[in-house]
C-alpha cells in the first residue's frame, strides 16, 4: 500500500471499524480521547517551559497561570481518567465472563468526561481564571482577581466530569454485582464484598482447607477497590465544587459572602483528603491492579504471591484515606500529631504497599523468563521504573524537615509528580494500550516498530531528563509557581525543556504510528454507531 492509502485505510488496510462491537467502540472512544487530550497537556506543558526559559512578549502572565491551573487537570481527568475509564468499562466484563451492565451509561461517561474537561479548558483558555488547580481558600472565590462568572463556566465543566465519573463507578460496582440473564446466579452483596476486601479474612488468615474461594479475580478486586477511591474523590471534588459556586453565583447577583465563614486550614484538609484520593489512593490502586494485569498477560502465568498481592491492595485502599496531611507539612497551624502520623508514619507506609506491587509485577514477569521485549514488556518495565524513582521522591519530601526545604519548589512537580506521572503512569497506561490494540481493533497491525522503539526511548529518556532537572532547580530554590524573569534558573529550564521537546517528539512518533496503523477513516469510523447490537464483548468470530 502506498503513503496515501494507509493514511486513509490503516496498516494493510486489516483495521475494519464496522467489524467492532459496541464495547470494542466504546473502549477505542475513550482511549482515542484520552490520547487527544494527552496532546494538548503535553503542547501546554511545552509552551510554560519555554516561558520558563524566557518569558513570550505576547504571552502574558495572566495566560501562564491559567494553563498552569488548566494544565494537571487535562491530564489527569481528560487524558488518564478517559484511559482508564475506557479500559476497565472493557476489562471487568472480560475478566468477569458478562456484559457490561450498561454500554449507554458507559457512552455517557465518555461525553460527560471529555465533554466536561472540554468545557473547563475553553473558559479557562478564554477568561484566564487561573486559582491553580489545589484551589486554595479563598484564591477561587477572590473575585478582585477573578471573573465569577467565568469561574462559574470552570467550575461547571469540572462538576460535568464528575457527573460522569460517578456514572462510571456505578456502572462498574454493577457490572460486578447483577447476574445477567441466563447465568447462574450470584448473591451481589457477597460479590461486592470481595471486590472491595471486606471479606479478604476468609482468605488469608483462616487455614487453607477451610478458605474460601474469592468470588472476584484479582483483577476485577484491584478495579474495584481503586474505584472506591474514584467514588471518595468525585463526592469530595463535588462538594467543593458546589461550596465555590455558592461565592461565584452570589457575586455574580451582586452579594459579597464573607470568605471568613470558611475555615482555610479546614478546607485545605477537606480538599487535600480528597484530592489526594487521586494522587495516593486511585493512582496507586489502578496502577498496581494494571500492573498485574499487564504481568499474568505478558507472561501467561499466574501471578506470583497473589493472596498477598490483594491483602497489599486493600491495605494501600485504607492508607490512601489516611495520608494526605503529607501536603500540609510546612503549614503552621496544622496540628503536629497530624503531621508526624499522617505525613510522615502513614506515607512511609506506601513504600510497603507499592514495593509489594513492583516484587511481585517482576517476579511474576521473571518466571516467565526468556520473554520477547515486545512493546507492552518494556513499556511495562518502564512504568516500573518511574515509580520505582517518583515514590521514594515523595517521601523524601513527607519528612517534616526536608519538606522546609522542598516544599512548593520544582522539586515537588519535577522528581516527584512528573516522574511519577510521565514515567510511571503514562508508560503503564501505554504498555496497556500497545498490548489491548489487537484485541480492541480485531487484529490491526502496528504501522512500525522503529516508531515504536522511538517512542520508548524518547518517553523514558525525556520524562526521567525532564523531571530531574526540575528537582535539581527545586534543590537550589526555584519555587514552582513563580516566573523569573531575569534567568536564575534558566540553565535548569533549558535542560528540562529540551527533554520536555523529546517527550512531545515521542508523543508525536506514537500519534503518528496509531493514525498509520488504524487510518484517518478508521479513527472518524470508532465514533459512528456499531453496526452489530451485541452486547458481547469481541465479535463471535475472535
Amino acid at each position: 500500500m502506498n503513503f496515501k492509502d494507509t493514511l486513509l485505510n490503516g496498516n494493510e488496510g486489516l483495521f475494519k471499524p464496522a467489524s467492532l462491537t459496541p464495547m470494542q467502540k466504546l473502549a477505542l472512544r475513550f482511549v482515542v480521547t484520552g490520547i487527544l487530550f494527552y496532546g494538548l497537556t503535553a503542547l501546554e506543558g511545552m509552551i510554560m517551559r519555554v516561558y520558563q526559559v524566557k518569558p513570550i512578549p505576547t504571552f502574558n502572565s495572566e495566560h501562564y497561570f491559567s494553563l498552569l491551573t488548566a494544565h494537571p487537570l487535562v491530564g489527569i481527568f481528560g487524558s488518564s481518567y478517559s484511559i482508564v475509564f475506557g479500559a476497565f468499562l472493557f476489562l471487568v466484563p472480560f475478566f468477569m465472563k458478562k456484559p457490561l451492565w450498561s454500554i449507554k451509561m458507559g457512552n455517557w461517561t465518555f461525553i460527560l468526561v471529555a465533554g466536561g474537561t472540554f468545557v473547563f479548558w475553553f473558559s479557562d483558555f478564554l477568561t484566564h481564571f487561573a486559582p491553580l488547580y489545589t484551589l486554595y481558600w479563598p484564591l477561587p472565590a477572590d473575585f478582585t482577581q477573578f471573573n465569577p462568572l467565568s469561574g462559574s463556566f470552570f467550575i461547571l465543566g469540572i462538576a460535568i466530569v464528575m457527573v460522569g465519573t460517578l456514572l462510571f463507578v456505578f456502572n462498574i460496582f454493577k457490572t460486578i454485582t447483577y447476574t445477567p440473564e441466563g447465568y447462574e446466579k450470584v448473591p451481589g452483596c457477597a460479590m461486592l464484598a470481595s471486590a472491595t476486601g471486606f471479606s479478604w479474612k476468609e482468605s488469608i488468615f483462616r487455614r487453607k482447607s477451610k478458605r474460601r474461594e474469592n468470588l472476584v479475580s484479582l483483577p476485577v478486586a484491584a478495579v474495584a477497590r481503586g474505584t472506591v477511591d474514584t467514588l471518595l474523590n468525585a463526592l469530595i471534588i463535588t462538594f467543593t465544587g458546589v461550596l465555590i459556586l455558592v461565592y461565584m453565583i452570589a457575586a455574580v447577583m451582586g452579594f459579597n459572602l464573607e470568605h471568613s465563614a470558611i475555615d482555610a486550614l479546614l478546607y485545605k484538609n477537606w480538599f487535600w483528603w480528597g484530592l489526594d484520593l487521586i494522587a495516593d489512593g486511585l493512582v496507586l490502586i489502578f496502577v498496581a491492579g494494571t500492573w498485574y494485569i499487564l504481568a499474568t498477560m505478558i507472561s501467561g502465568k499466574e501471578l506470583y504471591m497473589a493472596r498477598i498481592a490483594r491483602l497489599a491492595l486493600w491495605v494501600e485502599l485504607v492508607v490512601s484515606w489516611t495520608v494526605w496531611s503529607h501536603h500540609l507539612l510546612s503549614d503552621q497551624a496544622q496540628p503536629g500529631y497530624l503531621k508526624v502520623v499522617s505525613g510522615e508514619l502513614v506515607t512511609a507506609f506506601e513504600l510497603i504497599t507499592q514495593g509489594l506491587a513492583f516484587f511481585i509485577t517482576l517476579i511474576t514477569l521473571w518466571s516467565a523468563r526468556p520473554l520477547k521485549m515486545t512493546n507492552p514488556l518494556k513499556f511495562l518495565l518502564g512504568g516500573l521504573l518511574g515509580f520505582g524513582l517518583a515514590v521514594p521522591a515523595g517521601i523524601i519530601q513527607a519528612d517534616i524537615g526536608l519538606n522546609r526545604i522542598l516544599h512548593n519548589t520544582q522539586w515537588i512537580v519535577g522528581p516527584h509528580v512528573h516522574v511519577a506521572i510521565l514515567v510511571g503512569l503514562t508508560m503503564t497506561l501505554y504498555s496497556a494500550i500497545y498490548l489491548l490494540l489487537p484485541i480492541l481493533t480485531n487484529g490491526a497491525k502496528l504501522y512500525s516498530q522503529k516508531l515504536a522503539n522511538f517512542h520508548f526511548w524518547a518517553h523514558l529518556t525525556g520524562g526521567i531528563g525532564m523531571g530531574a532537572f526540575m528537582g535539581m532547580a527545586g534543590l537550589k530554590g526555584m519555587l514552582r509557581r513563580t516566573i523569573y524573569y531575569e534567568g536564575e534558573y534558566r540553565i535548569y529550564m533549558i535542560l528540562a525543556g529540551i527533554c520536555g521537546a523529546l517527550l512531545f517528539l515521542a508523543f508525536l512518533a506514537f500519534l503518528y504510528n496509531i493514525i498509520m496503523t488504524v487510518g484517518i477513516k478508521g479513527v472518524f469510523g470508532i465514533f459512528t454507531p456499531a453496526e452489530s447490537d451485541t452486547k458481547e464483548l469481541l465479535p463471535e468470530n475472535k
